[in-house]
């Protein structure tokens, strides 16, 4: 005896098509969001090197110039994010190395380039953690081409990051330069760049320690 048993699952197939169709209009939806941000960070960048131009006080240059990179760091997100598989996650790793070449492009000269030292592998991480990490960088890395190395001296800088099986994460910002004052206090600090960093760390719900031996080094756990 054969028992059979039939059913018209047009409907269901229907609507599958239909939620399918619905999430792909969504991510392309999602994609031009990023890459129309990205283009018009790259737009505010570009008018404030502009700008810049007309400016001979090198304090107000530098600040020029910094308001610049912060605002490049986060286009770097978006544009990771328009260009990733995965639009919940950005490949971190490429991230870092994308941002910190272009901030020794900014700073670096043929004469006064420390060594660079990256040890960033498979660190994935979503956009309300990655922008804040990539002020970090920027903030961490730009203070140490810019102060760190006075006189031509020669030196190191590294930038490590990793995640263990519970997705904590460590950053660390390395430099054998000439150190930080021990006077100063990074959590009470007057100074935009270590208020902002500050600020970011407790965004992430992280905590940050500097250890001034051999130079100075940041690490910042999330």
């Amino acid at each position: 005896m054969v028992l059979g048993n039939a059913r018209d699952i047009t409907e269901r197939k229907q609507a599958e098509e239909k939620i399918k169709a619905s999430l792909k209009e969504k991510d392309v939806m999602l994609r031009e969001i990023h890459h129309r941000v990205k283009n018009n960070m790259q737009i505010i960048s570009s008018l404030l090197r502009l700008q810049s131009r007309n400016v001979k006080d090198e304090t107000a240059l530098d600040m020029f110039k910094v308001s610049q990179n912060r605002i490049r760091s986060m286009a770097f997100i978006h544009e990771a994010l328009y260009q990733s598989e995965d639009l919940a996650m950005i490949d971190f790793s490429n991230y870092i190395k994308r941002l910190i070449t272009h901030l020794f492009s900014v700073y670096g000269t043929e004469t006064k380039v420390p060594n660079l030292r990256l040890n960033v592998k498979d660190v994935y991480l979503d956009i309300n953690r990655a922008i804040p990490c990539g002020l970090i960088i920027n903030e961490l890395v730009s203070n140490s081409l810019k102060h760190a190395f006075p006189d031509s001296r020669k030196g190191e800088i590294t930038v490590e990051m990793r995640s263990d099986k519970k997705e904590k994460y460590t950053l660390i910002v390395k430099d054998t330069g000439i150190g930080m004052p021990k006077e100063l206090n990074i959590h009470k600090t007057e100074t935009l760049g270590m208020q902002l960093v500050n600020d970011l760390t407790e965004q992430i719900d992280g905590t940050i320690e500097l250890n001034r031996i051999g130079g100075t080094t940041f690490s910042i756990m999330f």
